[in-house]
């Protein structure tokens, strides 16, 4: 590690900067965040395999022990039942304090983390615009956010200008979760350590104060932002907040109100009472936390309803086989079936990776259903066959092989202890294989 680097960790310290220091001898804090519309408290705690200790910073969140391994291949997370997130990263949002009916956009939301926590706590109601510059992230993105069956959410692979502008005034909610030194995640990646310098932070911190100040514009009058980053650098964290304080005549600092990690470092301009830091003493890896309020109107851009082309009759006695769709909104797109509880929203020329939830394709007269239509929290109890897997008939399915279950005919939802965690199609016999070939686990 840096020598330059832990200087500044023990200005920013001093008497705790010893206890600092042994933390990094220590395994990085590991977490896992269950989903509240798929799972209840107690069901996860019952089906869940290893020892859990609730977190301070999210209701759903708890810690694990180091030494766990595989969870990745759980039918828990196969059925976006949990998230595995770092135990302090859920903070931001619990800051963020989202409602039901909110609009709420995540600027840089890969991978997915805080995305899934905010579409869990506006459940299928309002909107998450959810969003990543980067395409290979963008994808990671979206294939979280199928996993936990969320629908009521854009996702977009714009920059913050391009975003911002079409959206100006939409949100009542904007997170800003920052790219960053990652001073904080030196544990998990080394990479953070390797290209710690000060030029780089510097760096950062005029990124960060462009993306911030653009996010602004996408915000509603009285509507609040929430910026965070995971590193523990003056200069990305209190420093930008006394920058864009003094640069905005707008906005305003508000409270954390918070009860875990402690307050910032002293710095001009901005009350550092008003942030949280979390160091690795408090539980958590390194993040910083900021809210502010906008006090000013953004002259907003008309929200504009998106010209769909519904679904045909045949269509829908096609998807009305397999599950009983509620109320909604439909489109076909390019022979791409979509739903949504609400209406589809005209992004413009943004870049829009999927709007709603996808239920499948249309291929010459036959509907193939998609992945996410059986992953969706809201239609999980909605389909007309459900087959319950049991761990060894789990362990087939999920290495891609038939499933010797007779009895079943055409599509059926498979699941795993009431949890969904994928699809078939049955010819009376088997139920062939339709997992998703790119999440299989050969045995």
């Amino acid at each position: 590690m840096k020598e330059a680097f832990l200087a500044r960790m023990k200005e920013y310290l001093k008497d705790e900067y010893p206890a600092f220091l042994e933390t990094l001898e220590n395994e990085m804090y590991r977490g896992v965040r269950f989903h509240p519309l798929k799972l209840t408290r107690e069901q996860f705690i019952r089906l869940f395999p290893y020892e859990l200790k609730p977190t301070p910073f999210c209701a759903e969140s708890f810690y694990v022990e180091a030494e766990v391994k595989g969870l990745g291949n759980h039918p828990l997370h196969a059925g976006g039942g949990i998230y595995l997130q770092e135990p302090s990263a859920s903070a931001a949002v619990s800051i963020l304090d989202v409602q039901k009916d909110d609009w709420v956009l995540d600027l840089c939301a890969a991978p997915g983390g805080k995305s899934t926590q905010i579409a869990a706590r506006l459940a299928h109601s309002g909107l998450l615009v959810a969003n990543e510059i980067d395409f290979k992230r963008s994808q990671i993105l979206m294939s979280n956010l199928e996993r936990l069956g969320f629908g009521e959410v854009i996702i977009t692979n714009n920059s913050a200008e391009q975003l911002c502008q079409h959206c100006a005034g939409w949100f009542d909610k904007i997170l800003v979760d920052a790219p960053c030194s990652g001073e904080g995640m030196m544990k998990k990646h080394d990479e953070a350590a390797v290209e710690w310098s000060i030029a780089n932070i510097q760096a950062c911190a005029e990124r960060q104060f462009h993306i911030l100040n653009t996010a602004f514009d996408a915000l509603k009058e009285n509507g609040t932002l929430v910026y965070s980053t995971c590193t523990y650098a003056i200069e990305e964290n209190e420093q930008l907040v006394s920058r864009i304080l003094a640069y905005r005549n707008d906005i305003v600092q508000i409270d954390c109100e918070a009860d875990f990690g402690r307050c910032g470092l002293p710095c001009p301009g901005m009350d550092h009472q008003k942030v949280r830091r979390i160091f690795p003493m408090d539980q958590g890896e390194g993040h910083f936390i900021a809210r502010f309020q906008k006090l000013g109107s953004t002259d907003g851009k008309r929200v504009k309803q998106k010209k769909t082309t519904p679904l045909s009759k045949q269509q829908l006695q096609a998807l009305n086989h397999i599950v009983d769709m509620p109320s909604g909104y439909y489109d076909c797109s390019n022979d791409q079936l979509y739903y949504r509880k609400t209406m589809f929203i005209d992004m413009g020329k943004l870049r829009v990776l999927r709007q709603g939830i996808l239920l499948g394709t249309w291929i010459k007269n036959r509907f193939e259903p998609h992945h996410h239509l059986f992953m969706s929290a809201l239609l999980k109890s909605q389909f007309k066959q459900i087959c319950e897997l049991n761990d060894e008939q789990w362990t087939v399915y999920q290495g891609g092989e038939e499933l010797m279950i007779s009895g079943y005919r055409g599509y059926v939802a498979l699941a795993w202890n009431n949890l969904i965690v994928g699809f078939g199609k049955g010819d009376g016999t088997v139920i062939k294989n339709k997992y998703p070939k790119g999440l299989r686990v050969r045995r």
